[in-house]
């Protein structure tokens, strides 16, 4: 490990399904990194509302960890997504594309990419060709539903998280600390 990245060789990581847990699982590894004095990025598509508590965090945690959020704050509509939310996730993506290639951070999450593809809001031909030129010393992750098959032939590691049982079904609506 050179004292530059701390990581020789960066993997793919992708966290898909329908239960509960993709981007914590995403946010505990970026704690993790941070902790060995990796720089760490985060975009989070598709979640505009500034009540996240991760956002605290990061500010705390800031340089180590940084989260930018690349959308609005807005229900988006998988069969008639609004250009609107086609063109900021678009300019997200561009963002991330920056940042993954400049090669300053040692991880790159980026949270809900999954689900930005199957809305049709980046189109998966660009997320395969981010991968492919990825540094090599970067670690990626890509979070959210209905992760594409392409992304996840590319990735090296795929962790599908399944709703088995969870407590919104029987009326427990979010809590501030726990889903946001």
């Amino acid at each position: 490990m050179s004292p530059e990245h701390p990581l020789k060789k960066g993997l793919i990581q992708v966290y898909t399904g329908n239960g509960k847990g993709k981007t914590t699982a995403s946010l505990g590894l970026a704690f993790r990194a941070a902790g060995h004095g990796f720089r760490v990025r985060i975009l989070q598509f598709m979640k505009g509302s500034t009540v996240y508590g991760e956002l605290e965090s990061a500010k705390r945690l800031a340089p180590e960890i940084t989260i930018e959020q690349v959308g609005r704050d807005t229900f988006v509509s998988k069969s008639n997504p609004d250009p609107v939310d086609v063109a900021m996730a678009q300019a997200g993506f561009d963002k991330a594309r920056d940042i993954l290639l400049s090669g300053d951070y040692d991880l790159v999450i980026l949270d809900e990419l999954n689900c930005a593809v199957d809305f049709g809001l980046v189109p998966v031909e660009e997320v395969k060709e981010l991968i492919r030129r990825k540094p090599a010393h970067t670690e990626l992750v890509m979070t959210g539903r209905g992760a594409h098959p392409d992304i996840i032939a590319l990735a090296d590691l795929v962790t599908e998280m399944r709703e088995v049982k969870h407590y919104y079904n029987s009326g427990q609506p979010a809590r501030e600390g726990i889903e946001s």
